[in-house]
């Protein structure tokens, strides 16, 4: 089967590609590499996806034209994209950047999904969909209009532009809601990999709500493998399904949306403490107030995916940290 992954040199995409090249499939890989953290980074990802059946291709998926024409001449299969301006803070300082990106860009891939009749479309949404709901654990059930943050706001548009292609073209569309992704290869911008680096250099860490918040760390294994089983489970229209009585995470159009975590949040202060038992270290810590696009908790209710796929975590956060405390020393030489 032939698999478009936009943001294949990105920490998902990357692994995503090696997962779905390992069982057989070819792969074309787009991305922009855009210098919002380490370009080095990205591209060692790429180096390590030595295999025949990929193809990379640098690719803005905001440029129309080209995106289309990537359609066209390949005719993919299935499409998981993957490729965002990722960030809940720095969405805060350069909102423009994810209108490109998570807006325009996503709108060209759906364009290009029916230019094409592409049989399958899998989406990156995220749990920061869920904004001031203080319900948990959080369900595909639960309203998310009220986002924190304008990234929040852009996944959840994704969502509902998905939606209006599904309705109106019956292209099979289903997105993801992600969870705290951490993990080897995993973003530097991202808590895990900032406060391994700092605790390794003996700099202080910033500690968000003074400590009291909880986050449902999922690793990426674990991600990969429910990315790659959904992308075989295919939406199908439901004659009736109504908005009165139906769940907002389906439709009668071809469309899903699902949670992918671990669905066991942890305290922020339990997994500092992770990192500092695997470093044999002691981190110094700077205790501050909640910052602008953060929220309390995340919790995923993982219940439909597991029905759908058997998709259901294995890595705990020890056997998670472990894994990430290695791969950092490794790749950074510390």
């Amino acid at each position: 089967m032939k698999y478009l992954v936009t943001g294949a040199a990105g920490f998902i995409g990357s692994a995503v590609v090696e997962s779905l090249t390992a069982q057989g499939h070819n792969v074309v890989g787009i991305d922009n590499l855009n210098d919002y953290y380490d370009v080095s980074l990205k591209n060692a990802r790429l180096e390590r996806i030595n295999h025949a059946a990929f193809e990379f291709i640098e690719l803005d998926i905001s440029e129309r034209d080209t995106t289309l024409a990537l359609f066209q001449q390949h005719r993919f299969d299935r499409v998981i994209h993957l490729a965002a301006q990722a960030g809940v803070r720095y969405s805060i300082e350069n909102p423009h950047a994810y209108a490109d990106s998570n807006l325009v860009g996503h709108l060209n891939i759906l364009e290009g999904c029916r230019e094409t009749k592409v049989g399958h479309l899998i989406y990156a949404s995220s749990s920061s969909v869920y904004g001031l709901n203080q319900k948990v654990p959080f369900s595909t059930s639960d309203s998310v209009d009220h986002p924190v943050s304008l990234y929040a706001a852009t996944k959840k548009s994704n969502e509902l532009m998905a939606h209006s292609y599904s309705h109106l073209y019956q292209i099979p569309t289903t997105g993801l809601r992600f969870f705290t992704v951490y993990g080897s290869w995993g973003r530097p911008d991202m808590a895990p990999h900032i406060f391994t680096k700092k605790i390794l250099a003996g700099d202080t860490i910033d500690i968000n709500n003074h400590g009291d918040m909880w986050r449902d760390f999922t690793h990426i294994d674990d991600i990969v493998e429910g990315v790659v089983r959904i992308a075989d489970v295919i939406p199908q229209s439901n004659d009736s399904w109504t908005v009165e009585s139906g769940s907002p995470a389906s439709s009668s159009a071809p469309y899903a949306v699902y949670n992918i975590g671990h669905g066991q949040p942890i305290n922020l202060m339990d997994f500092v403490k992770a990192i500092e038992s695997e470093l044999g270290l002691e981190a110094k810590k700077n205790f501050r107030g909640m910052q602008p696009g953060d929220v309390y908790r995340t919790y995923a209710d993982t219940a439909d995916l597991f029905t759908a796929t058997g998709y259901k975590p294995k890595v705990s956060v020890a056997e998670g940290v472990a894994e990430l405390v290695a791969w950092f020393k490794d790749y950074y030489k510390v």
